[in-house]
C-alpha cells in the first residue's frame, strides 16, 4: 500500500456540543456528524433517517421524451431491447429495467454484450441482431452516451434508441430519441451523482407516476449497483441504498439469497460494505470471466434449483478471476522490477501481451493503491489494444485520457476511472502524452490521503461506540466509515492468524491492552517489532461468533509513531523529479549527490541484513539517522542503477533485494549520478 498522507480535521467541538444539545443526540455521534459537515438538527435527522430521495424524475432533461417513447412502444406493442452492460451497475440496471417493462406487460427483450470480443457499449453488429429480433426500440443503461455513430446506425436501420446512462458525455450527443444522463451540460436535476442503474430507476419511477412501488420492487438492484460503481453516498443515492439494504437484508430476491450462501455469508447481515466485498465481486466476475447474463439470470431467478448452479456457476468464476488476477498482478510485478523507471512517471502505463480484459481494471486499481499513483493497465492484442485505468482524488483521469484522445481508437470514463482502445504501436506515445499533459497540469500530483475522523484513546473504544457508529451507515464513498487514530500504542504481541495470511496485533497504551487485525498482511512480511511505539489507524466493526456479539478492530495503516509523513512524502516526490531531470521544479543540489562513504555505509548494512523489506525509518535507523529520506532514496537509486540490486519502494514499504556482483560497480557511472554531478558543477543549484 502506498503512503498515504494521514489527514486530520479541525475539530469543532462546541459546534458539536450544540448539535447534539438541538438534535438530542449523544455526543460522541453528534461529534462524528459534525465533522461530515452536519450543523443543524434538521441536517442531522435527513441524514440519520430520512427515506424519500429528493429528485423528481423528470428534472431529469429529455426524460418525458424517454416516458413519451417508451408508452408509444407499449401501446403498439413493439418489441423493445434493454441493452446493458457487464459489469454490476450494467447487469442491475439491465434487470431492473427489463423486470419493470416486463411487468407492464411489454414485448421487451435485454441483451448485454460479453466483454471479450465485444466489449463496451453500443456495437453496429449487436444492433443488426437485435433488429433481425424484430426490436423497434432500443433502450440502453449504463451506456450510450458516447455512441455517436452507433445511435445514427441504428437510426438508418429502423431503430429508434432512448439513452439511459450516468457517464460525462463528450462534446457531440448522440441524435437519440432521448438521452437522459444527469451530467449532460443542459440537464437541471439537482442531484448528479446517480450510477447507471440509478438513472434506470427513475425512468422506470417516471413510467410509473410513483417512486414507492418501484423502491419497494427494485431497491436491492439499485443499491448494489450503486455500491458496486462506487458511487457517492450522498443525497438520493444515501437513501437507495440504505432502502435497498433493507430489501437486501428481508431476502426478497432468492439469487441474492443462494449467493450469499455459497460465499459463507449466508445469515449474516448485509451491509454497503458486505455487499461491495462479497456479493458485488462474484457478480462483476460473471461478466469478466465468462458471461455477465448468468449473473443477470440469477438475479431474476425464482426456482430453488436453478438459482443454486447459478450461484455455484459465479462462485467458480471468481475463483478463475482471482487465479488470473494474481497471475496478471506478478507479471506487472516484475515488469517494475526489470525497469523501475517506469514508477517515476506522474501515470503509471503497464501494457502486458494478451492480459485478460476482465481483470485490468482490477489490476490498475491495485497498482493504484500500491504505488499512489494513476494506473492504466494496457493488454496488448494483435489488432486492437485495450486499456483500463484507476486514479487517485484530485487527478480526472477522465480530462487526462481526453487530452490523449488523437492516440486512441476509443474511451470513456469518469474522474476515477476510464477505459480505452488504441493500436499496439500507440502505447509508448500515450504514455508519453499522457505524463506530458500530467506535467503541464499537475506539476505537484495529488497525494493519496486517509482522512480520520478524530483521535481515540484506548480506553474509550466498547460497543457503544460501535451501535452508534453503525446509525451513520450505509458507508462508501462520500459518507466513508469512520476511521479513528490510535497513536503512541506499544506492540506486545504479534501472532499469525490463518496460516500466516493475517495478523493479530495486542498492543497497549498505559493500563489499557487491544487486540486489533491486520488483514491481507502476511505475518513473514509484518516488519514491525514485539516493543515497537507505533500510530495506526483503525476502523471499528462489529464480529460475531455462536451468537455473541464483539468488537473488532481493524488496522488500515501503520507507522512507526516517529515517522515524519511529510518528509517521506517529499521525498518520493523530489527522487521523482531527479530521474524525470525536471530542473525547474526540483533543481540538484550537491547534498542530492551521495558520496562514495554514504553509498559504501548503506549497501554494507544491506549486505548484513541480505537485503532489506520494512519501512524506510528502519533502514535509516540501521544505516545513518542523520541521512534524509530523499539521500536515502537517491542512494538505493544509484545501488540499483549499478546493478548492486533491486529495489521496489511503494513508500511505506521498502524491498531491496542484493544481486550477485562480480568484481567492483563503477557508481559514478550511473544515469543518475552523472545528472546529479553535471547539474552540481553546472551550479544548476
Amino acid at each position: 500500500m502506498s503512503f498515504k498522507r494521514w489527514v486530520l480535521p479541525a475539530i469543532d467541538r462546541e459546534a458539536a456540543s450544540r448539535l447534539a444539545e438541538e438534535a438530542e443526540l449523544p455526543a460522541f455521534l453528534a461529534l462524528l456528524l459534525s465533522i461530515r459537515h452536519i450543523a443543524t438538527a434538521a441536517e442531522a435527522n435527513e441524514f440519520l433517517y430520512d427515506d424519500v430521495p429528493q429528485t423528481d424524475p423528470f428534472a431529469l432533461v429529455d426524460m418525458e421524451q424517454a416516458v413519451a417513447r417508451i408508452q408509444l412502444a407499449l401501446a403498439r406493442g413493439e418489441k423493445i431491447a434493454v441493452y446493458g452492460d457487464y459489469d454490476v451497475d450494467g447487469i442491475t440496471a439491465t434487470v431492473l429495467l427489463y423486470s419493470y417493462l416486463k411487468g407492464l406487460g411489454a414485448d421487451v427483450m435485454y441483451y448485454i454484450p460479453k466483454r471479450e470480443g465485444e466489449g463496451y457499449g453500443l456495437h453496429n453488429a449487436s444492433i443488426d441482431n437485435l433488429r433481425a429480433q424484430g426490436c423497434a426500440l432500443l433502450i440502453t443503461v449504463d451506456n450510450g452516451i458516447s455512441a455517436v455513430d452507433e445511435v445514427a446506425y441504428a437510426a438508418a436501420q429502423g431503430v429508434d434508441v432512448v439513452i439511459t446512462d450516468h457517464h460525462q458525455p463528450k462534446e457531440q450527443l448522440p441524435a437519440a430519441v432521448a438521452v437522459v444522463d444527469p451530467h449532460r451540460a443542459d440537464c437541471p436535476s439537482p442531484f448528479k451523482q446517480y450510477a447507471g442503474v440509478g438513472v434506470a430507476f427513475l425512468l422506470a419511477c417516471a413510467l410509473e407516476g410513483d417512486m414507492d412501488p418501484v423502491l419497494d420492487a427494485y431497491g436491492d438492484l439499485v443499491a448494489l449497483g450503486t455500491l458496486a460503481d462506487v458511487m457517492p453516498l450522498i443525497g438520493d443515492n444515501r437513501t437507495l441504498v440504505r432502502a435497498g439494504l433493507r430489501s437486501l437484508n428481508a431476502g426478497k430476491r432468492l439469487g441474492l439469497v443462494k449467493l450469499a450462501h455459497v460465499t459463507g455469508a449466508a445469515g449474516k447481515p448485509i451491509t454497503s460494505l458486505s455487499a461491495v466485498y462479497t456479493l458485488a465481486p462474484r457478480l462483476n466476475a460473471a461478466g469478466r470471466m465468462h458471461d455477465p447474463a448468468q449473473a443477470a439470470a440469477l438475479l431474476m431467478s425464482t426456482q430453488a434449483e436453478e438459482a443454486d448452479q447459478l450461484a455455484m456457476n459465479i462462485q467458480q468464476s471468481n475463483t478463475d478471476r482471482q487465479d488470473v488476477e494474481a497471475d496478471i498482478l506478478a507479471q506487472a510485478m516484475h515488469i517494475l522490477e526489470q525497469d523501475p523507471s517506469l514508477l517515476a512517471d506522474r501515470v503509471l502505463v503497464i501494457a502486458g501481451r494478451d492480459w485478460h480484459h476482465g481483470v485490468t481494471g482490477i489490476l490498475a486499481a491495485r497498482l493504484t493503491d500500491k504505488f499512489g499513483k494513476p494506473c492504466i493497465v494496457i493488454s496488448v492484442g494483435d489488432a486492437k489494444t485495450k486499456g483500463s485505468g484507476r486514479s487517485i482524488n484530485g487527478f480526472s483521469l477522465f480530462d487526462a485520457v481526453s487530452a490523449c484522445s488523437d492516440c486512441l481508437l476509443s474511451f470513456g470514463g469518469h474522474e476515477l476511472a476510464a477505459g480505452l482502445t488504441l493500436l499496439p504501436e500507440q502505447i509508448e506515445p500515450f504514455r508519453r502524452r499522457i505524463n506530458a499533459y500530467a506535467a503541464l497540469h499537475y506539476p505537484q500530483m495529488p497525494v493519496p490521503e486517509l482522512l480520520l475522523d478524530c483521535k481515540l484513546r484506548p480506553e474509550q473504544i466498547d460497543l457503544e461506540k460501535l451501535e452508534l457508529i453503525s446509525r451513520l451507515e450505509p458507508f462508501g464513498i462520500g459518507n466513508p466509515s469512520p476511521l479513528f487514530g490510535l497513536f503512541d500504542m506499544r506492540i506486545e504481541q504479534i501472532s499469525p492468524v490463518s496460516n500466516g495470511r493475517h495478523v493479530r496485533l495486542t498492543v497497549s497504551r498505559g493500563a489499557t491492552r487491544l487486540n486489533a487485525m491486520l488483514f491481507g498482511t502476511p505475518a513473514a512480511s509484518f516488519f514491525f517489532r514485539v516493543g515497537d511505539t507505533v500510530h495506526m489507524i483503525v476502523q471499528l466493526d462489529r464480529s460475531e461468533y455462536q451468537g455473541q456479539l464483539s468488537l473488532l478492530i481493524k488496522v488500515r495503516d501503520i507507522r512507526l509513531a516517529d515517522t515524519h509523513q511529510e518528509d517521506v512524502i517529499t521525498a518520493g516526490q523530489e527522487l521523482d523529479c531527479l530521474l524525470r531531470q525536471e530542473r525547474d521544479l526540483l533543481p540538484p543540489r550537491p547534498e542530492h549527490v551521495p558520496s562514495r562513504e554514504r553509498l559504501g555505509l548503506l549497501y554494507r548494512t544491506l549486505q548484513k541484513g541480505a537485503g532489506f523489506v520494512g519501512s524506510p525509518e528502519f533502514l535509516l535507523r540501521q544505516t545513518d539517522p542523520h541521512m534524509t529520506y530523499t539521500q536515502l532514496f537517491v542512494a538505493l537509486e544509484v545501488l540499483r542503477q549499478g546493478g548492486l540490486l533491486t529495489c521496489l519502494n511503494e513508500g511505506n514499504l521498502l524491498t531491496v533485494r542484493l544481486c550477485p556482483v562480480q568484481g567492483k560497480a563503477d557508481l559514478s557511472a550511473t544515469p543518475l549520478m552523472r545528472y546529479l554531478t553535471e547539474c552540481v558543477k553546472e551550479g544548476a543549484f
